[in-house]
């Protein structure tokens, strides 16, 4: 899926003086607080992060509240989800003019009808709504599904991601995966239809000289 980076960074993190007897737990704790927001330093969400320091010296900051920066190296997972990426999420609520689903746990998206190609066409199968495809019966989206969409937009303060279904690559992930994999079975198939026909055509061949060299002794 796309939208993921892993970014080293310098950072330098600023400390209260009361937090000065354990500046290791006041570290992660300050990098915690970023985790699932947006961070436009970072261009990214936070999503996990590993962080070291060499020494806990750090340079006192003059003012009324003389905080203290302690510099580090951290190694950031982000999630920066850009206009044309695909992503992958599950979907948790289906509508007959929307299609919602969560982005790796926490982040929502939703497809509006527009955006969802002709080819699906909701019903509703013993009161389970579902996008069907009238290409493919076997290519359904319904509650549960794992799609693959194209981001349209991104909106940084809520986290909420606008989608589109419709490029012929996007949809159900089992359905997109299942072509190539049917395509390989389809030329193995090919492959030992054509490998019988060389050898019919072999044996064949051998019968009719075989009968050849009768009549020629005769």
């Amino acid at each position: 899926m796309e939208g993921l980076k892993v970014s080293d960074a310098e950072l330098v993190v600023y400390l209260h003086p009361s937090k000065s007897k354990n500046v290791s737990q006041a570290i992660f704790g300050e990098l915690s607080s970023m985790l699932f927001k947006f961070n436009e330093i970072f261009d990214g969400v936070l999503l996990a992060y590993s962080a070291s320091t060499e020494d806990e010296l750090a340079k006192i900051l003059p003012g009324l509240n003389p905080y203290f920066g302690v510099r580090l190296q951290a190694r950031l997972l982000l999630f920066y989800p850009k206009p044309d990426m695909l992503l992958e999420g599950k979907v948790v609520k289906l509508g007959l003019q929307t299609i919602h689903t969560i982005v790796l746990g926490f982040s929502s998206a939703t497809i509006i009808e527009e955006d969802i190609r002709d080819e699906f066409s909701y019903k509703v199968k013993h009161g389970k709504e579902v996008y069907a495809s009238t290409s493919d019966r076997h290519h359904k989206i319904e509650i549960g599904t794992v799609i693959r969409f194209v981001v349209k937009s991104f909106d940084e303060e809520t986290l909420h991601i606008m989608g589109s279904l419709a490029s012929p690559h996007t949809g159900s992930i089992s359905w997109l995966d299942k072509p190539a994999e049917e395509s390989s079975n389809t030329k193995k198939r090919k492959g030992y239809e054509m490998e019988n026909e060389d050898s019919l055509s072999l044996k064949t061949d051998k019968k009719k000289k075989s009968k050849k060299d009768s009549r020629d002794s005769l």
